[in-house]
């Protein structure tokens, strides 16, 4: 395996607005990389790139020291040796699973006890050994998703591509996915991307989350560091459910802690920087500055509450107890981070 690097990649499709552009990434041997962004903001076009499927405007692709494309020239994508997975899942239904998996094999020529062996060991990989003569058809949508991975496992690539994967299936189903996609990385050891607009996708599944925005890289980190420091209002408003105010803060320490808050609270000027609170940061009842209950959602375990501080600025946090609407209440802000 090697390290896929994209140095400056940019795609211009010919408008006269860039849909990618000064795109720059590393993304480490065996890592599980997820590509978070909004609908638009060039994600799945940074992958078709990656997979051969598009051509770079500028800028160039490399896997270790070998050059995939750059604006002159680009491998085409079977000799790329990587492997994508759809949404739709691309099975051919008249094929047993087995036929399915099998198929990169027989493409490259490969047959007979090779074959056998290399599909049997995929079909053990995502645990569907026992359905290899079933058709699609008879299988759920998690295990047909599963046989799409087995095909991708079958050839040994260097890199798997995944297009927001999940996107089609329900949120039980998509839990149960998250799982498989897990253990399918640790067993398979290959590098994985996978694109998707579900933040709670990527900090579930990836070993880095690479943030975009209208065609630019915002930030790359583990999913723990992005969620604790984003760079940028941005990133913050992206990845989990914060809320971002302005305070006169003074002093050059990123993360706040409550002594530093409370004074810039009481401020009646709200010209300042901005600073990410996270909803479990904001502890509601205590000593702390007044505010007021705008909403409130009841999650199961918790209430998810919207509050309005004096000077109109918004926060959210959460609650084990009910609290109402237009109910006057006290916060506390144990941390903030300073965008």
């Amino acid at each position: 395996m090697a390290k896929l690097i994209l140095n400056q990649v940019a795609k211009d499709f010919g408008t006269g607005r860039a849909v990618v552009s000064g795109f720059s990434l590393d993304v480490r041997e065996g890592g599980f990389l997820a590509l978070l962004g909004p609908s638009g903001c060039g994600k799945t076009t940074v992958l078709r790139m990656i997979a051969g499927f598009e051509t770079p405007s500028d800028g160039s692709i490399h896997l270790g020291e070998r050059l995939l494309a750059d604006a002159s020239r680009s491998l085409p994508p079977e000799k790329r040796n990587m492997a994508m997975v759809f949404q739709s899942y691309a099975l051919w239904p008249h094929m047993s699973v087995a036929d399915n998996v099998g198929y990169p094999l027989k493409v490259r020529g490969i047959s007979g006890e090779a074959y056998k062996i290399k599909v049997r060991r995929a079909l053990s990989t995502v645990r569907l050994a026992d359905y290899a003569e079933r058709r699609p058809a008879d299988l759920s949508g998690g295990q047909r998703q599963r046989v799409a991975l087995a095909r991708c496992l079958v050839t040994s690539p260097d890199v798997v591509l995944l297009d927001e994967p999940l996107a089609n299936l329900d949120r039980h189903l998509k839990q149960e996915m998250e799982e498989t996609f897990r253990e399918f990385h640790q067993r398979s050891g290959a590098t994985m991307i996978y694109v998707t607009h579900d933040q709670s996708e990527a900090m579930a599944l990836a070993t880095d989350v690479a943030v975009m925005s209208e065609g630019r890289l915002l930030q790359v980190a583990p999913p723990a560091e992005i969620y604790a420091r984003p760079e940028g209002p941005m990133v913050g408003g992206l990845i989990g459910r914060g809320a971002i105010i302005t305070l006169p803060v003074m002093g050059g320490e990123r993360q706040l802690e409550w002594d530093e808050l409370e004074g810039a609270l009481h401020a009646a000027n709200v010209d300042g920087v901005d600073i990410l609170v996270r909803p479990e940061d904001v502890v509601i009842g205590g000593e702390g500055v007044p505010a007021t209950v705008q909403s409130v959602l009841f999650e199961g375990e918790r209430y998810a509450v919207k509050l309005a501080l004096g000077n109109g600025q918004m926060l959210r946090a959460y609650s084990r107890v009910a609290v109402v609407p237009d109910e006057a209440v006290h916060v506390v802000i144990r941390a903030g981070w300073r965008l």
